[in-house]
This record gives C-alpha cells, structure tokens and sequence, in this order.
C-alpha cells in the first residue's frame, strides 16, 4: 500500500511539474511538454490546440498513467503559452483541475480504492526560455493546494475523510537537457515559505480487533512546516528504461536531491470507544536526502530540538512527554557488482534524548539513577565489494543463501553510549582477509584494533542490583570477565584495547585466542 501510494504522489507531482518545460516558441514548449510526458508514462489527449495570436492555447487536455498497479487521469480545461516576444514564453493554466487515482488492492481478491482530489493552483506562472537541447524555466505562485475530495473501495466504503495540504509563496527553478533517444538531464530547486496538512476522517463502523470495543473513531490532523526548500537533480530514462531498475541504472539513469524545512509543529487526535488519544510535537528543523546511480545508494535523514507529547485511555499516567536535541540516520552503500572494493558507510545518532518522569518511575520508582538526558552514536565507514547486483532481484535469487559480498574494512569513526549516568566511548579501525574464513569459524579474519572506554560502569551496575533489576552473581561474573579484557585507567574508569593481528586476538596486550 506504501508503495502505491508513493507512486500516486509520483503521478501528481509529474503531472503538476509537466506545464513546466518550455522553449523558445509556444509550440515548441507544447512538443516539449508532450515528450515529457510520454518519456514520464503518460498518455496525453486535447480537444484542441490552436493559436490566438501570440498564443498557443490548449484545451480540454486530458491526462492518464497506467503502471504499477495505480492508475490516474485529470483533465485540465485550458493551458496557454504566450509568446513574449523576447525569447520567453509565459505557461498559465486553469486555476484548478481533478484529478482521479486508483490503487489496486494489495490482495488479488480485493476491490481497489479510488482516490478523488483537486489540484488548485490560482496564479501559477512559468516563464521560459532557452533553447530546444536546453531549456530554463523559473515559476512561482501564491498558493498550490492539493485536496482529497473523496475515498471509495471496499477498504475505505464507510469512510469519510478529507485532507487538503497547501504550499504557500512557492518559487523554483528548473533546467532541462534534452539528450539522445528519450534520455535528460534535470536540475531544479524551489521553495515555499509555508506548508499546512489537514486531515479529517471518520469511520462509523470500524470492525474492531480482538478484544477492543466496537464503535466509531475519528481522526484529526494539523501539521505547520515554515520554510520548505528542495534540489532535484538526475539524468532521466524513458518509462519504458525505467520498468528494470538494474539496467535502468547501467544505462546512465541518475538521481540525487535534498529536502530541508524549518520549524515543525503537529497535532493529531484520534477518537474512539476507549476515548481520547492525543499527539503533539515540535521540531526546530528537519532534512532528507539521498542520491542513486550506478555505483551507490545513499539516503539520510535529520532532525532537531524535538519535542513531543502523548496522552492515550490506555497510559496509565496523564501524559508521556519525549525530546531530544539532534536525531540522524544515514547509510551509503555500492549497489552494482564491483571489481574493486567501494565505500560504504552507516551513522545512527540521537544526541541528549530525554522521557518524561513517568516513564522513569516505572523503571526507577524509588529515584536512584541519574536521569540525564541519554546519547547513542554509531559512526562506521569502510570498504566493500559487492558480489550480485543487489538492484536485481533474479540475480539476488540466484545467488541464493551467499553472501551478496565482502567486507574489506570498518572504520569506527566514533561510538557513544551514554544513559544513566554510565557512557561508552569507542573507536578503531580493522581491515579484513576474505580469502581466511577458517581462524574466526567462518569470519573474513581481521586485523587491527578497537579502542574503548568506560565511565560509571560499576557504579550503574551497584545502582542496579539495589534496585533488584539485575541478580548480584550476576553482575559479578560480569565484572570477571570485563577484568580480562579491560584495566582500571581512574575512579570507576576502564579501558580496553582489542587488536587482532597474526590471527589472534588480544586485549590490552594479553593473547585471549
């Protein structure tokens, strides 16, 4: 379901970009507009196309897509390109148009759900210039509006539900390269000075899950976003190109873009038979990004100064408050088959995450550990080769219960862990020889070093067997062992050097295999 609704957000978003490409005459912005929506999977129809003196005028133009188990059509009663007599021409279309999604069900025996909305966007001007090979185009508008007017299907027969979200101050910029066949080149920008979800919904006759209580339920939702910006850049293939990923990307397909918002605020409530449940949230800011071609795959989110808030029927407490100060996930891999090993890399980091008091008191009724705020960071980079193209999935098939590839080295950048009152701190680097599986029982066998450090250890574990959480014998034969491996280096302070080398492993200078 996810990934047919991402391909309906797909369909508009082309379908509202599309108007965009022009050329130095409105016809050529026309033929233009009509290859790209073809190379996009489009099927495009008009009632008429005729000149009114500077001005091409386009009506009753229909569109459809068909791919993927989604298909769509809108009609859009008048497009006009106006020749402005210096080499530009003006695009503006009718104020609004509906557009009709509908999404197969995710079951063969099931019914689809069809998906009625309205692109409103009064105002909207284009204006471009350039050439046939290279065309530059720059747009903006008051207010772009995308509104769910209905929802129809077996999933959704007694739902009623509206939601409308709005871009406000919109700007951008484009640059399209037309190259050979059906291939591009696009490089874009925009931005908007605001964004505003809102969601209705209401289910009068849910069937409810085994053990809950029958009756309806109610879903409101407001989201604020302040200063939405967003890159898009790629080299494009035909529909045709793209139906196989793999060979999509061998034949030059390219992508990589960026999403960046200011200040978040949220709100949601849901009603049913138990009552009242209650979410709301802030954030300072927040970015995406990623990037896809034929040798990598990277993706990577963030946030920060993040606050939400809980309240349900079924908390035994009023309220569950949560925030941290920087939250990030990131990874970079190869994704083709490589004769040399590529770089990889993984960051995971919630820096000064805090819970409210309540949910401390379950774990520490009686207030015996420290509750500062809580930090994990995992930073690693390396080297790999990669021995199926993971973008394939006969190939990924074939290799069956193989490992896709190898692992050449891991670089740890950095390592924190810190809660309670206790942190870990780490970091090292190994590379590894794939050609020895035996040494390590079947793991490529390392060489290098990890260095750690721990601080408070032993004074969160005494906290802990006081507090009955953890049995004293135990922890005491933990303490054994982390004497192997780790010295006292201060007061409740122990560090540990882990080396492999010669195929041995050693800790702190002592041989352990």
């Amino acid at each position: 379901m996810i990934n047919r609704m991402l391909a309906c957000s797909t369909a508009i978003a082309l379908f509202s970009a599309a108007p965009v490409l022009a050329d130095v005459t409105p016809e050529q912005v026309w033929e233009n507009w009509l290859s790209f929506a073809t190379s996009s999977g489009q099927t495009i129809t008009t009632e008429s196309v005729v000149r009114d003196g500077d001005t091409l005028v386009v009506t009753g133009m229909q569109m459809a897509i068909d791919q993927e188990g989604v298909t769509g059509n809108g009609t859009v009663e008048e497009i006009r390109f106006q020749d402005n007599g210096d080499g530009t021409v003006s695009v503006t279309m009718s104020d609004s148009y509906p557009f009709e999604m509908t999404i197969d069900p995710p079951e063969a025996d099931g019914d689809p759900t069809t998906l009625t909305m309205e692109v409103r966007q009064p105002g909207l001007v284009i204006t471009a210039s350039g050439d046939e090979s290279e065309t530059a185009y720059d747009f903006n508008g008051p207010e772009i509006t995308l509104a769910l007017t209905s929802v129809e299907g077996v999933e959704a027969e007694a739902v009623d539900v509206t939601a409308e979200a709005v871009l406000g101050n919109v700007t951008g910029k484009y640059l399209v390269v037309t190259g050979e066949g059906e291939t591009s080149a696009l490089n874009s920008s925009f931005a908007a000075e605001t964004m505003s979800l809102v969601i209705d919904g209401t289910d009068p006759d849910p069937t409810p899950a085994e053990g809950e209580v029958a009756g309806p339920s109610t879903v409101k939702v407001n989201l604020s976003i302040k200063d939405l910006t967003g890159t898009t850049n790629g080299t494009f293939l035909g529909a045709a190109a793209m139906a196989d990923m793999a060979a999509a990307l061998k034949a030059g397909f390219a992508s990589d873009g960026t999403i960046n918002t200011g200040a978040i605020t949220y709100d949601m409530e849901v009603t049913d038979a138990t009552g009242v449940t209650k979410i709301t949230g802030a954030g300072a800011s927040n970015t995406i990004g990623f990037a896809m071609d034929a040798t990598q795959l990277a993706y990577s989110v963030g946030a920060t100064g993040v606050t939400m808030a809980l309240s349900a029927p079924t908390i035994p407490f009023p309220q569950v408050n949560l925030a941290y100060g920087e939250a990030s996930f990131g990874f970079k891999m190869p994704v083709g088959v490589t004769e040399e090993p590529a770089d990889f890399s993984l960051l995971t980091r919630i820096v000064d995450l805090t819970v409210s008091d309540e949910i401390w008191g379950i774990i520490d009724p009686t207030n015996q550990l420290p509750r500062d705020p809580a930090t994990l960071v995992i930073d690693t980079k390396g080297t790999a080769k990669l021995l199926v193209d993971i973008m394939d999935p006969a190939a990924m098939e074939a290799a069956g219960e193989q490992p896709p590839g190898e692992l050449h080295s891991l670089d740890i950048t950095a390592l924190q862990a810190k809660i309670a009152g206790a942190e870990l701190t780490g970091s090292g680097a190994l590379t590894f020889d794939n050609s020895d599986l035996v040494t390590y029982g079947g793991m490529p066998a390392p060489t290098g070093k990890v260095d750690l450090k721990l601080v408070g250890g032993n004074t969160l574990m005494d906290k802990l067997v006081a507090m009955g959480l953890l049995p004293e014998d135990q922890v005491m034969g933990f303490r054994m062992m982390l004497s192997m491996f780790a010295n006292a280096t201060g007061e409740d302070e122990l560090s540990s050097t882990l080396e492999f080398k010669d195929g041995g492993f050693f800790a702190n200078g002592q041989q352990l295999q």
